[in-house]
């Protein structure tokens, strides 16, 4: 009996270790104070972005953060303690949890661990400044669609100019049909006198000896 509740324990042990290591961020909190309502709100709003809300006992906890080698985190462990694991965004937890403490003016964040390293309750809020996840894709998003809209209206614009243009071109053609004729080249026979000025020169030439 004994053997086996020291395998539930250490297996509870390794299963925090494990969410400790999936995680990107940790925030680590004393609840102290919250309502039942109030929690389920917080587990709710963690929920939806990505992140697990869980209150673990403190010997569990430092157990996991040993294996881990993460280090000096036992001022962290004491009291009532729940932690928020951020798995898909580091700055999910930070930023959920210092907003809630702010409106609600409860909980004590003590500190928590971002890529393995222990931070302090400053470095937390420091933490919750940051763009979240979303907000750095919705960013990335917009500076990448600005210069495929300009593209799309240029296209759009290209019928629309040439819609114009033979709009335009109808209309000068209604008025006058012959707008775009190409112009007729002068008839060759124009340049006969210039052709005929050649033998009466030549004859001109011919008559000159005769007047010595």
């Amino acid at each position: 009996m004994k053997e086996e509740r020291l395998r539930e324990k250490e297996q509870a042990v390794q299963d925090v270790a494990d969410m400790m290591q999936r995680a990107q961020s940790m925030v680590i909190v004393d609840y102290r104070g919250l309502t039942v309502e109030e929690v389920s709100k917080l587990r709710s709003e963690f929920r939806n972005a990505g992140v697990e809300y869980r209150v673990i006992k403190n010997n569990m906890l430092k157990r996991a953060a040993d294996s881990l080698g993460i280090a000096d985190m036992e001022d962290l462990f004491k009291g009532p303690t729940a932690v928020a694991f951020g798995y898909e965004d580091a700055v999910a937890p930070a930023k959920i949890m210092c907003k809630f403490q702010k409106d609600m003016q409860k909980t004590e964040i003590k500190g928590g661990v971002l890529s393995g390293k222990k931070v302090d309750q400053a470095e937390i809020v420091s933490l919750s400044k940051l763009p979240s996840k979303e907000e750095l894709l919705a960013k990335m998003l917009g500076s990448l669609n600005a210069p495929i809209t300009n593209f799309a209206l240029a296209l759009s614009a290209v019928p629309r100019g040439l819609a114009v243009a033979l709009g335009a071109v109808a209309e000068k053609l209604e008025k006058d049909p012959n707008a775009f004729a190409a112009t007729p080249e002068a008839p060759a026979a124009e340049e006969a006198p210039a052709a005929e000025e050649a033998p009466a020169a030549e004859a001109a030439a011919e008559e000159a000896p005769a007047a010595e």
